[in-house]
């Protein structure tokens, strides 16, 4: 019993101590968030679309022979190399 009374004495004393304190103030902090925004490449926008290969499935099925289809085939391999190179140097450009 004496210990019931003690601990409500308590409980009442804490509650009373707490009513003058006014309740404590939040803590505002401001972050600084940096969002990354891509940056267009003029280089890849001076490199253009792909261009026109000639080696399309039409030229080569209008090809009067294999050696026709052969050197149309080879010639598209030289374009797409090209192409390839010159975009491989304007996406090294565009890494910053």
């Amino acid at each position: 019993m004496k210990r019931v009374a003690i601990i409500s004495l308590l409980a009442l004393v804490s509650c009373a101590g707490r009513a003058g304190l006014a309740p404590p103030e939040p803590v505002v902090q401001t972050k600084e968030v940096k969002i990354a925004v891509p940056v267009p490449c003029d280089a890849l926008a001076k490199l253009g679309p792909e261009p026109n290969y000639v080696d399309t499935d039409a030229a080569l099925r209008a090809a009067p022979d294999i050696f026709e289809q052969a050197r149309l085939l080879s010639k598209g391999r030289l374009q797409r190399i090209k192409r390839a190179s010159e975009y491989i140097a304007a996406r090294v450009a565009c890494t910053f």
